[in-house]
């Protein structure tokens, strides 16, 4: 396999520098919230964490390397495999799955674990816009359809106790089915289907720890030391910063313990106290830089299936940056979604950067290469 030099003059690399940088920051602040060793059961080695991080990020680069070779639309000829594949790793997890914090999302392969549910979402993605490319989005057959491609994959994460990407299914789903052309009244039936059905799903459809982490958000001090406690230590974390920050590594929410899944879950908060507001905004441009890269990678593909699978990633990282830093400011539920590019975590990570592979994918073939 190689690559056209032609093409490889067309790479985007604002968007390859712009998520090169995040991961760069992402190593730092792993580090940060690690190397002290404090709880869970962390290693004697400070690097331990962020060197198997730095591993996935070259591992992840390498995919992008090989998506890059290959024109994206292959991906139809296998759409089949791909989510026939994504539904019996799921059903597997279920079944064989390592319960971790109450939730069996892992498999674990040898000395690794593996999070299936992060790889599922780049796969729906894939597969979705393949059938919208070539439905009628408006007729109510392909519409149905269109969403139990997506119900029963997003039924099968539910079962696992993972809210969070359930949510993110739900998201991406709306957001493709927009960029497709969906119909004004299409898309308020849905919502308001949607409506109907919430409190039938929030009794019926969570858990009871799930049900009380949506209604503590709402005010985390009526249990402070129970579902409210990661809220109200990390809006401490996060306030404390102030304007500068503390510095980098002098995070005390960190070293005395306080905040938990400081290096997964909440890394925004280690940034936060760490490097102020003005840390905190310039995550936030670096986020504005890859989204607009994405989207404008959407806007100029060269098919319907490009459009929509650029447009379904664009939506996917855009989802879990506004439910984790909401989260983190106790503006959303608090959902274990991990923030793109920078929380710990080989699935999340890799995943991310294997859409961003597509999404370059995309940009390098926007145009035919004229001779």
């Amino acid at each position: 396999m190689s690559l056209d030099r032609r093409l490889l003059k067309k790479l985007d690399f604002t968007l390859i520098t712009a998520v090169l940088v995040m991961c760069g920051i992402g190593l730092v602040f792993v580090y940060s919230a690690t190397h002290r060793g404090v709880g869970y059961g962390q290693p004697e080695d400070p690097f331990a964490y962020s060197k198997r991080q730095l591993t996935i990020v070259f591992a992840g680069l390498a995919c992008i390397a090989v998506i890059l070779t290959l024109d994206y639309n292959l991906i139809r000829r296998v759409h089949f495999f791909l989510y026939w594949g994504n539904i019996a790793i799921l059903i597997l997890v279920l079944i064989v799955g390592r319960r971790i914090s109450g939730a069996e999302r892992w498999l674990k392969i040898g000395a690794v674990a593996v999070q299936p549910s992060e790889f599922s979402k780049v796969i729906i993605i894939l597969t979705l816009s393949n059938f919208i490319a070539d439905a009628n989005i408006n007729s109510g057959r392909d519409l149905i359809i269109a969403f139990l491609h997506v119900i029963l994959p997003m039924g099968l994460v539910l079962l696992q106790n993972d809210l969070g990407t359930a949510m993110v299914f739900a998201g991406i789903t709306i957001s493709m089915l927009f960029v497709a052309g969906i119909r004004a009244k299409n898309l308020l039936t849905i919502a308001a289907v949607g409506a109907l059905a919430s409190p039938a799903v929030f009794f019926l459809g969570l858990k009871g720890y799930q049900r009380a982490r949506i209604l503590t958000f709402l005010n985390p001090y009526t249990d402070p030391t129970g579902t409210g406690y990661n809220v109200i230590q990390s809006t401490i974390a996060i306030g404390s910063g102030g304007f500068f920050g503390k510095g980098l590594f002098r995070s005390t929410q960190v070293r005395l313990n306080f905040l938990p899944a400081h290096h997964t879950d909440f890394i925004f908060s280690v940034i936060g106290e760490e490097l102020g507001f003005l840390g905190g905004v310039a995550i936030l441009v670096l986020y504005a830089i890859i989204l607009w890269r994405c989207f404008q990678a959407a806007s100029t593909a060269k098919d319907s299936f490009g459009q929509l699978v650029a447009a379904g990633i664009t939506s996917m990282i855009f989802i879990h940056i506004l439910i984790n830093i909401g989260m983190t400011m106790g503006l959303m539920p608090v959902t274990g979604i991990p923030l793109p590019f920078l929380s710990y975590g080989g699935s999340s990570l890799m995943a991310n950067l294997i859409a961003i592979g597509f999404v370059l994918n995309i940009n390098m073939r926007c145009r035919k290469i004229l001779f």
